[in-house]
């Protein structure tokens, strides 16, 4: 009988054998190694903070350091046409470097009224053949664009021979004098929003979604407020319209709350990169609340107004000092952002990190 031939055991040297695989280098070991080891997201988070600390100070001070106007709507009544009028309005746009949008009104009360409704900033009453100009500036619509215009008004009228009469006609409460405190009530709402949000992924993972969505409203009304209160009752801050001021705290918490629940749907456990960057490096240096849009790069006071913390500010701002003229931008931009939150939230439910199994009753089995 003939021998029969040994068959290799590794399948080298046959039809069909795959052989053995290269080797992996050290290095490749070496990375997978480091991928499975605590080690990996701890570097990726120190690079990740890192970068988030550069940003953040970049973007407020690129924002906020150096407040320049670039265009600035005005209201403009009188003679403003003639040539000292004509003279005035030029030195106010050089003096400022900027462009003054001209808005003309036939009287004083429709162009009180613009401002207002926000329209513009400031109104000049050019009166006299222009030899004397009375600039109407609101300090209420914002500190930094009333200060500059108020004194650029001033210098412009030495150099060219107008007398100019300065008059705040909507000036802050006093408990504010600098116009920070709706920018701060807006920022503290906004970060403590997805705060509570982080908290609840974190301390209540097993609430299921309907259970998530409602705790973060009640977290939200209960701290817009506790808010409201200390700044007001408290502390004297601002004199709110309570009512008002607390729904628009409250959508703000819930919106904030439900933008972080979002991500931590899409990207899971670094939900707080998408959510830090939209709401605080780019949202609140481009909210107006703490430098007014129209000192504020073109760019940013634009995008500014469509993201949470900006309409925040917006509401709060008209709803704290301009009575009676809400807009209904602002709100519709807010419940859009947690609309969109709840619904992506929603549909992608199953990949959220947190919920609990549900047992049919009767699977359950006995009690007790």
């Amino acid at each position: 009988m003939p021998d029969t031939p040994e068959i290799p055991q590794d399948g080298g040297g046959t039809a069909g054998g795959s052989g053995p695989g290269p080797e992996p280098s050290p290095w490749s070991a070496r990375w997978r190694s480091f991928r499975r080891s605590p080690f990996y997201p701890a570097t990726v988070l120190l690079l990740i903070i890192a970068a988030a600390a550069g940003l953040f100070a970049g973007s407020y001070t690129y924002s906020m350091a150096n407040p320049t106007p670039h265009h600035v709507p005005v209201g403009v009544i009188g003679s403003y046409q003639q040539e000292r009028g004509r003279a005035f309005v030029g030195g106010m746009e050089q003096a400022m470097d900027a462009s003054l949008s001209l808005h003309s009104y036939a009287t004083m009360s429709e162009a009180r009224h613009a401002m207002d409704e926000q329209r513009i900033f400031a109104v000049f009453d050019v009166r006299d053949n222009g030899r004397r100009t009375v600039l109407d500036v609101s300090g209420a619509s914002g500190a930094s664009v009333a200060e500059v215009l108020s004194e650029a008004g001033v210098k412009v009228g030495r150099a060219t021979g107008v007398r100019v009469v300065v008059h705040d006609v909507r000036p802050l409460q006093p408990g504010d004098p600098r116009g920070l405190a709706i920018f701060y009530i807006s920022l503290a709402s906004v970060i403590i929003g997805f705060v509570g949000a982080i908290q609840l992924s974190v301390h209540a993972r097993d609430l299921n979604p309907l259970e998530r969505i409602a705790f973060t409203a009640g977290y939200s009304l209960l701290g817009a407020f506790t808010i409201a209160a200390v700044v007001d009752w408290g502390l004297g801050a601002l004199d709110l319209p309570f009512a008002e001021s607390w729904s628009i705290l409250a959508l703000t918490l819930f919106t904030s709350g439900m933008v972080f629940t979002m991500f931590n749907t899409l990207v899971g456990k670094w939900a707080m990169v998408p959510t830090w960057g939209l709401m605080v490096l780019l949202g609140n240096p481009s909210s107006g609340g703490a430098v007014s849009w129209p000192l504020l790069p073109s760019l940013l006071g634009t995008v500014g107004r469509w993201l949470p913390p900006g309409a925040s500010v917006n509401a709060q701002h008209t709803a704290v000092y301009f009575g009676g003229h809400q807009h209904a931008f602002p709100f519709l931009v807010l419940a859009a952002w947690a609309a969109v939150s709840c619904a992506v939230f929603w549909v992608w439910r199953h990949r959220h990190p947190g919920g609990r199994e549900t047992v049919p009753a009767d699977l359950a089995g006995p009690r007790g």
